[in-house]
């Protein structure tokens, strides 16, 4: 499951999977993100919350937009963190 920073809700891999391969190309053809963990809460030893501050930039490294600040579902299986849900948050008015 994901939530856009916009509000729209995924579910599923094939839909997640054609919005990001719908979207994202266009929309960051021309910018890059940075992403710095700022908080982990372990749930259990093999699932933890992720919080994340997000910031778009343009390639010369200049701020774009508002930043976001993603919340990430993280599981541990066979030894590998994989993300299995996200909720991404604009911040308006940063």
């Amino acid at each position: 499951m994901w939530t856009t920073g916009h509000g729209k809700r995924l579910t599923g891999r094939d839909e997640i999977s054609d919005f990001t391969h719908t979207v994202l190309p266009g929309a960051m053809k021309d910018s890059t993100a940075t992403y710095e963990v700022v908080d982990v809460l372990f749930i259990r030893p093999d699932v933890a919350a992720v919080k994340v501050h997000a910031q778009y930039l343009t390639l010369g490294g200049q701020p774009i937009g508002n930043p976001g600040t993603p919340l990430y579902v993280m599981a541990k299986e066979d030894g590998q963190w994989r993300l299995v849900a996200c909720r991404n948050t604009e911040i308006l008015g940063a």
